[in-house]
């Protein structure tokens, strides 16, 4: 089988429907298709963007039909984690509505609340459907995860896992408990690794956020310094000390097999992280075009392989 790896979408399902044309597929019986090909979601299909509920039922019929797979990203774990009530908390869920960074998340979520809030039933139905969303796919030829492919991590949270690399109910609380492995290992795999700056040294972020702590490209161990090791534009980067990075803060990722993910918002013409590694997040939804990698089977990742939405 041959993939099309389709990076996050955010509601943007104009966009999602021009990359897979653009990719070969065609709609028929309220499903795209594509003879000898499956689409691979790298997950955020919701927030931001204008059109959640389409994307949804688009992706899922995809799914239902055979003609696609994905895995879970951040925000499809953080809608149930919004969603499912705190047992520690009377009145609260594991994403906290209250205060301050309540206020923050209803921002975050806000674009899916709105197309929901009055259709209670296909809410949970989404939220029961995010459930069954694996962590990550270890398939013959190539892997696929939202944001970071972590040997280490997997190893110790995969016992805990429903078959399939899948969450429930009662392991959702465990990873929304930040001093738990349940909420370090999901984290990293669905959010990335990040590390501390070292003391006195900030930078800010493109929204003028300061920022004491950094996202690692963790596939590469090449990368001795906090400035060489960040996952970020090369404006921002130009902020980071010269300083090295302490020892054993990245995996790496040296496996014979293609590694696919998103979540970065990366930015520009779509390139290759290492011949190995490719992002496939460009900012869907802040303006950028939907970026999928179409892949034939090759173990050497080729950029000429990058099809964007326009």
């Amino acid at each position: 089988m041959n993939y099309d790896i389709i990076g996050d979408i955010h509601g943007q399902v104009g966009k999602l429907r021009t990359l897979l044309e653009k990719l070969g597929y065609r709609e028929r019986n309220r499903t795209w298709w594509q003879a000898g090909r499956q689409a691979i979601f790298v997950g955020d299909f919701i927030d931001r963007g204008p059109h959640q509920v389409e994307t949804l039922k688009l992706v899922r019929r995809m799914i239902d039909a055979g003609n696609a797979l994905a895995v879970m990203g951040n925000h499809e774990f953080n809608a149930i984690a919004w969603s499912l009530s705190d047992p520690s908390v009377p009145g609260d869920f594991l994403r906290t509505h209250q205060g301050a960074q309540g206020a923050k998340n209803l921002h975050q979520h806000k674009a899916f609340l709105e197309e929901v809030k009055s259709r209670p039933r296909l809410h949970r139905h989404f939220i029961d459907w995010f459930l069954t969303l694996p962590l990550w796919l270890d398939l013959p030829g190539l892997r696929v995860v939202h944001a970071c492919w972590h040997h280490g991590y997997m190893a110790e949270v995969a016992p805990r896992l429903k078959p399939g690399q899948t969450l429930d109910e009662s392991l959702m609380v465990a990873a929304s408990r930040e001093c738990s492995m349940e909420f370090r290992t999901i984290e990293g795999l669905t959010k990335g690794l990040e590390i501390d700056l070292p003391d006195g040294h900030v930078f800010f972020d493109k929204d003028g956020i300061e920022r004491s702590r950094v996202r690692l490209c963790w596939w590469d161990t090449n990368a001795a310094t906090y400035k060489a090791a960040a996952m970020i534009d090369a404006e921002t980067r130009a902020q980071l000390p010269e300083m090295p990075i302490p020892r054993g803060s990245i995996p790496g990722y040296t496996a014979d097999k293609p590694v696919f993910f998103g979540h970065y918002w990366l930015t520009g013409t779509p390139k290759l992280q290492s011949s190995k590694v490719a992002c496939v997040d460009y900012s869907a939804g802040k303006g950028g075009p939907l970026v999928g990698y179409r892949w034939d089977g090759e173990a050497e990742l080729d950029a000429g392989h990058f099809v964007c939405s326009n």
